[in-house]
């Protein structure tokens, strides 16, 4: 009933194109974004900024970076921690030793580094694919934490290889609090998802996909594999990279290159799978999926086994986490492979022909 197309005519192919053609989505979306940015601010608190809502973003971005390489050009990548911190410590290193360039400047061309070595970890693709592929882009994982281990250079001849993330300055505006933190990397993500968006309906996203269902006949119809392959890698980690300075500067402050392990390049993976392979959306409620589950278990879990009398510790509750995470990758790939996405979609579908059946 309130989910209708009737009346709704379009005259133009812009009108016909545009990302939300149903009226309904657009005002759910301006409404979302109103929230976002004016109700959350005034009413959460330092907690949910600092331990839920940027965790959330910095992650969403993660994941739809590894969307558009796997989701979209499929190819399989277990290096997206790797390029978060290249991204991490590229945008610590050009604030160091570049102060005159604007901040957010510094985070694009950690971008542009994590993408150059996304292009070197994605040579292979040209050869290779599947589990075999994924095997290569592990190699970057374990090379790049490598590195940044072996060369003191990277963080500032620090003994214990940790580094403190400079404070983010915006152009004069000092981003000092959790508040500020927040709107900041909910702009940067919204922009960037705003562009993955449109760039997965271009031309290039076709070409993407074409390579993903079947890249020999994508080749015979012209489209030169090396550059699409190359693309996706270069433009998926430029987001990791983005993601890595965001993780370091607005929510973690003090990272080591172990924090960029291969649990975390894992946990995105799982946040792509349970959100929706090849879903700008499902990379969204991903992560807000594996950033939630732990808060929710945790208020959950101790009332069920003090019912039960049951002794339940901190490990208990990683545990019970890491069943349930596997448990829900198992029944997606077999019941959903396009994840919770293709749920909301089925939803919508339904919602535009209720009451009738079909």
């Amino acid at each position: 009933m309130f989910y209708r197309e009737a009346g709704q005519f379009k005259i133009s192919y812009q009108a016909d194109q545009q990302i939300f053609p149903i009226r309904q989505d657009r005002i759910a979306m301006a409404v979302f974004l109103l929230i976002a940015f004016v109700a959350v601010p005034l009413f959460a608190s330092p907690y949910w900024f600092s331990a839920i809502l940027i965790p959330f973003l910095v992650f969403s971005l993660a994941a739809l970076g590894l969307n558009i390489l796997t989701g979209y050009a499929g190819q399989l990548s277990l290096g997206t921690a790797a390029f978060m911190a290249v991204g991490a410590f590229s945008a610590y290193n050009l604030v160091l030793r570049l102060p005159w360039i604007p901040q957010i400047v510094s985070f694009l061309l950690a971008g542009v580094a994590a993408a150059t070595v996304g292009i070197a970890f994605g040579l292979p693709s040209l050869r290779i694919k599947g589990f075999y592929l994924a095997v290569a882009t592990l190699a970057a994982q374990f090379f790049v934490v490598w590195a940044l281990q072996k060369f003191p250079w990277f963080t500032n001849n620090s003994s214990s290889g940790v580094i403190s993330a400079q404070a983010v300055n915006f152009f004069g505006i000092e981003i000092n609090t959790p508040m500020r933190n927040y709107l900041f990397v909910l702009c940067v993500v919204s922009v960037l998802a705003l562009l993955a968006k449109n760039m997965v309906r271009s031309n290039t996203g076709r070409k993407w996909m074409a390579v993903r269902d079947m890249d020999v006949a994508a080749e015979v119809i012209g489209i030169p594999l090396m550059k699409t392959k190359l693309l996706a890698f270069a433009i998926s980690s430029f987001y990791c990279g983005v993601a890595g300075a965001l993780y370091a500067f607005c929510y973690i402050g003090t990272v080591e290159p172990e924090a960029f392990n291969l649990d975390m390049s894992f946990r995105v993976l799982f946040m792509i799978i349970i959100g929706g392979v090849g879903s700008v959306l499902g990379s969204f409620i991903g992560a807000a999926f594996i950033v939630l589950l732990p808060t929710l278990l945790s208020f959950v879990i101790p009332p069920i086994a003090d019912l039960f009398q049951m002794s339940f510790n901190k490990a208990s509750l990683t545990y019970i986490e890491f069943m349930i995470f596997g448990a829900l990758i198992i029944f997606f790939l077999i019941v959903e492979p396009h994840g919770l996405a293709r749920l909301w979609q089925i939803a919508k579908e339904k919602l535009r022909i209720w009451p009738f059946p079909h």
